[in-house]
């Protein structure tokens, strides 16, 4: 998530660079920042169901690997990037690898805890997610201004002070890809369970598809909300990449401090589907007034109102999906992953393509589909 934090406050302007140079018309640039934004959850769509069925059967740790070797030749590709087909070739190939890691990863927390603390853990792997998109923009705006001066090319790559900051999250990556090879222990909790039957096959209850569609709506709001926000504030409010940066730092900062309290202290005043409620209302009513702020402050602090919204919201959902069978832990996050990548991929196309009617549309229509959405809590019904 650090690298994905990274290109959030840089993607506009990278897009543009690339963009001129390769001689595109500039009218098309937000096109090719929202396709750029579609295509990597449009190949974790088709990937991540594989991935999750591979690793309920022969255990979490190999797919993660092969995930983080894909994470770590995105960021390579993405740095040393010199045309728009470079940089979309890079995306399609974090898309591909890089949907096993987060989904698995939950997928092995929930192997290693109860259902009691099942929530709990779920909230501080929100906080991991969150804290990625809290360093990530900042990483992203500090070294894409560093002081270098020097440019190198070599076949058909080129290094400049634009790459130091994908350069940087694929030596993380190698480093996280060292750690895991030799202190991460294998799971393969599934496979003595899937020895007499390995089909591809998976039971939709009601409630799993309420859980499901509830999952799209945020999904789609909040990346819709990043990719026009980026859009937003550098043509708009005219902030640089730094105070762009700043605005997803918060959102992730809100985001990790309060899932684990709302994950610990919560369930204490409400339960979990008076959260969710809550959450989406909070959620929605923010993205209605964010296009009627101008002050830098005031769209700072209703950053963190929509923040707080979605932290209350988010580790409810994937903990419920993660208790709903035991033998399908992998297999029913891996969906769950699915129907995200669902709305990271309508989010971006629909929010950049209502942008060209003007700044308002793409925030009041998102906040408009959050506030319906409340509806479908009513029908959040476990059958036992």
């Amino acid at each position: 998530m650090l690298g994905y934090g990274i290109l959030l406050p840089i993607l506009p302007y990278y897009t543009e660079r690339l963009a001129l140079k390769d001689n595109l018309d500039a009218d098309r640039i937000n096109f090719h920042i929202g396709m750029l934004t579609s295509i990597y959850p449009l190949f974790q769509l088709i990937f991540v169901i594989v991935w999750g069925r591979l690793s309920d059967k022969y255990g979490r740790k190999p797919i993660i690997l092969v995930g983080l070797i894909g994470f770590i030749a995105m960021n390579l590709l993405t740095g040393l990037a010199t045309s728009l087909a470079m940089l979309y070739a890079a995306r399609i190939l974090g898309g591909i690898f890089t949907s096993s890691v987060i989904p698995v990863s939950n997928a092995y927390l929930s192997d290693i805890t109860s259902q009691k603390r099942r929530t709990k853990i779920m909230a501080w792997s929100g906080v991991a997610i969150s804290s990625g998109v809290i360093f990530g923009p900042v990483l992203g705006g500090l070294l894409s201004q560093t002081n270098i001066h020097w440019e190198l090319s070599f076949w058909v790559f080129h290094f400049n002070r634009f790459s130091v900051p994908f350069l940087f999250a694929a030596v993380l990556g190698f480093i996280v890809l060292l750690v895991i090879v030799k202190w991460l222990k294998n799971t393969a909790v599934a496979t003595k369970i899937r020895e007499k039957s390995t089909k591809f096959s998976f039971s939709f209850s009601h409630y799993f598809m309420v859980l499901l569609a509830l999952s799209f709506v945020m999904q789609f709001v909040v990346t819709l909300f990043e990719t026009v926000f980026s859009i937003y504030g550098k043509d708009e409010l005219a902030f640089n990449s730094n105070q762009v940066g700043i605005g997803f730092m918060l959102c992730g900062s809100v985001m990790a401090v309060l899932q684990p309290v709302f994950a610990t202290y919560g369930e204490k005043i409400m339960t979990s589907k008076q959260q969710i409620t809550l959450g989406l209302l909070i959620t929605g009513v923010s993205l209605v007034v964010f296009p009627f702020l101008q002050n830098e402050l005031s769209v700072y602090g209703m950053i963190i109102l929509f923040a707080s919204g979605g932290a209350m919201v988010t580790p409810n959902l994937l903990s419920a999906v993660s208790m709903l069978s035991k033998e399908d832990t992998g297999s029913n996050i891996s969906i769950q992953s699915s129907t995200n990548s669902i709305g990271q991929i309508l989010g971006p196309v629909l929010g950049t393509w209502l942008l060209a009617g003007g700044f308002y549309y793409p925030f009041i229509i998102a906040g408009l589909v959050v506030l319906v959405a409340i509806g479908l809590v009513y029908y959040l019904q476990p059958k036992n």
